[in-house]
């Protein structure tokens, strides 16, 4: 199975190719909206293609930038996602007269994508019809669709809140929980209990988790932590 990310790469440069083949380039900004979860392979191969705007995790972020495009596009990268038209756009598409044949063709391309495409909300049947459809243009194989770029090597880290659970359990009215900052490039750690001193051990201790978790150096962990 391959990810929104490649989803997006493979459906952008499709439109982006059919929009200058209809000879509507100039007249048309398609636009691809990513989270900081697309792999930066990706975006290096979209960004040299088209406009790529980064926005927080969440589709309406995601759904509401597009919306800024003439044709905006967004895909996160566990798969879910679309593509929008602009009313506008749509209009054009309507009523623009084509001055060859190949432009005729790669206009009609654009039309039928519309009526494929689920623009009120990027449903799988949908989606993968709109692939199948690219893949087939494109008499793309799996294998040609994923050498399109290579992904960049990656980790995602998640590790289970049952350990702050276990934690939480050992104190009297304790009550604890985690979160990246949308400020600073920190973590911020909440804790709380009955006695200020169990207070602070426990947010030492979470912290602790937190640090061993993501791969930090037990050797240069801070002495708190110990």
């Amino acid at each position: 199975m391959l990810d929104g990310d490649k989803i997006a790469a493979l459906v952008a440069a499709f439109i982006v190719d059919l929009t200058k083949s209809a000879g509507l380039e100039g007249e048309i900004q398609v636009g691809i909206v990513q989270t900081a979860y697309a792999n930066g392979g990706s975006t290096k191969y979209l960004s040299e293609r088209l406009p790529v705007k980064c926005v927080p995790t969440g589709v309406k972020h995601l759904h509401h930038a597009a919306e800024h495009y003439d044709i905006g596009v967004y895909f996160e990268a566990n798969g879910h996602g679309t593509v929008l038209f602009s009313p506008e756009t749509l209009e054009k598409l309507s009523t623009y007269q084509p001055s060859t044949p190949a432009q005729s063709t790669a206009l009609n391309h654009l039309i039928n994508l519309t009526q494929v495409i689920n623009q009120t909300v990027g449903d799988a049947l949908s989606d993968m019809l709109l692939v199948e459809v690219v893949l087939a243009h494109k008499s793309y194989s799996g294998l040609e669709w994923d050498s399109l770029y290579v992904d960049l090597p990656n980790r995602l880290s998640s590790w289970p809140a049952a350990k702050i659970d276990e934690l939480i359990r050992r104190y009297d009215g304790g009550r604890a929980f985690v979160r990246p900052s949308g400020t600073e490039d920190v973590v911020r750690v909440y804790a709380e209990a009955t006695v200020r001193s169990q207070a602070d051990e426990l947010a030492f201790r979470v912290a602790g988790l937190v640090y061993d978790e993501v791969g930090g150096d037990p050797a240069k962990r801070p002495a708190e932590f110990l």
